[in-house]
């Protein structure tokens, strides 16, 4: 379900949802080649973040004046979020799939990665101010180990980048992706995506400082 389609009263506590399957046959070799493969979503994605940081300034401007983020505005950044993480969801940010991720912003119901955010009818005047820089520092400071940085999520490095390259040579030795390593790596994926929506003024709900590992979401509201 999207979030055009769940009611207020049935979101999830959490506005930012990152779900992810993992294939069940995963190529040996395939993820040697995958930065290869990827190139054109990698162009696409430079473009697109571009417009993002664009539209981003503009959200500023008109959260600040009338305390909502245009929807238009609102679902083109979540689509590049959602992109972003297709596209490391097959590359090295999990290498969950050897699926090819579709080029579009919408969600994609039978792919194995999927990205929401909750669209929030108000948001603060105030928060959009500080939020994005002086609020999540300490996010910044625990993403500066465990993701290289807050950056674009197609390009994973610090702990990401090395439990994948230790999944990767799983895989090509024993044809099998760790079920712990995975699990771990999307909690990790899934914090640096929910401190991204909070820094893009997405949402004024805070990130918790909180690992949820595995592909599935913690519970919503009754």
């Amino acid at each position: 379900m999207t979030s055009e389609t769940v009611p207020p009263s049935v979101r999830p506590l959490q506005p930012v949802r990152l779900t992810a399957t993992c294939d069940p046959q995963l190529s040996r070799w395939l993820w040697l080649v995958k930065w290869l493969l990827a190139l054109p979503h990698y162009v696409v994605l430079a473009l697109l973040w571009v417009a993002f940081v664009v539209v981003g300034i503009v959200a500023f401007f008109a959260i600040l004046f009338t305390g909502r983020y245009p929807r238009p505005l609102f679902d083109f950044s979540t689509g590049v979020l959602r992109w972003s993480w297709r596209v490391a969801f097959y590359t090295y940010g999990a290498l969950g799939t050897d699926r090819y991720p579709p080029f579009t912003l919408a969600e994609v119901p039978d792919y194995p990665a999927h990205l929401d955010v909750a669209y929030p009818e108000q948001l603060s005047r105030g928060l959009v101010l500080v939020k994005w820089w002086l609020l999540a520092i300490p996010h910044y400071l625990v993403l500066g180990i465990i993701g290289g940085g807050i950056h674009v999520t197609w390009s994973s490095g610090g702990l990401i980048a090395l439990l994948t390259f230790f999944a990767g040579v799983a895989l090509l030795f024993t044809g099998v992706y760790p079920r712990g390593i995975f699990d771990l790596v999307i909690g990790l994926d899934r914090w640096v995506l929910r401190v991204a929506a909070y820094t893009s003024l997405l949402t004024d709900v805070y990130p918790p400082f909180r690992l949820d590992q595995g592909g599935s979401e913690p519970g919503t509201r009754p």
